[in-house]
């Protein structure tokens, strides 16, 4: 592969969670799709979901690095969701990565994995760390998150994702004064749970925080509607899901084991989603389709709902907003 390259400076230290979108086509890509590739940063960590071809080249232009990732998940081994693995390894072993990089994958793919890992001759490095997935629920620590892995419906094994940040509490700056907490004082109740004033009284961490659940995302792609999707989707703040099809293509849906668009904004809306993301659109639409697959979701999901394209940056939305859309 030549000289390796400088390394480009890394963007996985700064404090964001966003969705950035590589590419949104399914089966075959388009002038304006490319295959699937989707990086969630989430707080220095870098989970990059189904490369498929060109993902490489998508990086580049969204201009992300191979130092920003820590997890590559594949959820099955057709090409349009695992093509550009070598090409992503190969830039890992070429600008010298030095973290662990994890890659979950379906077990039952293991020689298809082998292949993909050593697909060329190249400068090989040893810091992809192998997380075969098989079962129906693994569990991994990710840095600040939960990684999930379910299995789902399709006609080879396929496995969605979910990241799961735990709960916490939200300081509350009126009762801290009240109480007459401040500077170093919040830190310290912060990590003791408890704190004596000057005057000897009390204060407690409940009396001055409230309860804030942690924020979560879910990767769905190729299924049929399955009791995995739904656990995967439950209460997400967001949801990245396949929407293949439009509900005129329903059989041919359940055929090649998809969703279509209406599906996804009944998952949406049954699990209480806040933000959704439809993407791996079917070659036959263009971009004048996406109002009808907004208006497909629009029959059972009120929220937030965003047709992905490539090179979108999609925050994950904060916690402390609720939806307006929410009983």
């Amino acid at each position: 592969m030549g000289p390796p390259t400088e390394a480009a400076p890394s963007i996985a230290s700064v404090s964001v969670r966003e969705l950035v979108v590589l590419g949104t086509s399914s089966a075959v890509p388009t002038r304006h799709r490319n295959h699937n590739g989707y990086l969630l940063r989430w707080d220095g960590e870098g989970f990059l979901f189904d490369p498929g071809e060109g993902t490489q080249r998508q990086m580049v232009h969204a201009g992300v690095g191979s130092h920003d990732l820590t997890w590559i998940c594949v959820t099955h081994f057709h090409g349009d969701h695992c093509l550009g693995v070598p090409g992503v390894i190969q830039r890992i072993a070429r600008d010298r990565v030095d973290h662990q990089v994890q890659a979950a994958y379906p077990a039952a793919g293991e020689h298809y994995w082998r292949r993909l890992r050593h697909a060329t001759s190249f400068g090989d490095t040893a810091v992809i760390v192998r997380r075969p997935v098989s079962g129906d629920l693994v569990e991994w620590p990710a840095g600040p998150v939960t990684l999930t892995a379910r299995p789902l419906s399709h006609p080879i094994e396929s496995y969605g994702y979910r990241l799961d940040e735990p709960a916490g509490r939200r300081m509350l700056p009126e009762e801290l004064a009240r109480r007459g907490v401040h500077g170093p004082m919040v830190g310290e109740l912060q990590r003791r749970g408890s704190l004596t004033l000057p005057d000897g009284s009390t204060v407690t961490l409940a009396e001055c925080s409230a309860p804030r659940p942690g924020q979560s995302a879910a990767f769905v792609m190729d299924t049929r509607l399955c009791d995995g999707v739904f656990a995967l989707a439950d209460g997400v703040d967001l949801l990245v899901i396949e929407s293949t099809f439009l509900s005129a293509e329903a059989e041919l849906a359940v055929a090649y084991g998809h969703l279509t668009a209406a599906q996804a904004g009944r998952v949406a809306a049954e699990c209480g989603v806040r933000r959704l993301v439809l993407t791996h659109f079917s070659e036959r639409y263009s971009f004048e389709d996406e109002p009808r697959f907004v208006a497909e979701v629009r029959e059972t999901y009120a929220g937030d709902v965003i047709v992905a394209r490539d090179l979108m940056r999609i925050p994950v939305p904060k916690r402390d907003i609720a939806p307006k859309w929410a009983p």
